[in-house]
């Protein structure tokens, strides 16, 4: 498999998990503090929306990739 064909199964895959779940949460500590034995932590969780256009593209743009990429011999 080229370069240029991982490439584009990774944008394929990208975009459709991008659409199936539209983003993506992950977990940040903010904040902690000790008092003694008792020990205090925020932790944070942001969501990262990714919109419907930017799955769309990458579907397309790997799939044109994937297709019409090779080049002439």
């Amino acid at each position: 498999m080229k370069t240029y064909q991982l490439a584009a199964v990774v944008l394929i895959v990208l975009g459709v998990l991008a659409l199936a779940y539209g983003g993506f949460t992950y977990t940040q500590d903010t904040h902690e503090t000790r008092l003694g034995p008792l020990s205090l932590s925020v932790d944070d969780r942001e969501r990262v929306n990714i919109p419907v256009w930017a799955g769309v593209g990458a579907v397309v743009i790997g799939g044109l990739l994937f297709f019409f990429g090779r080049s002439p011999r």
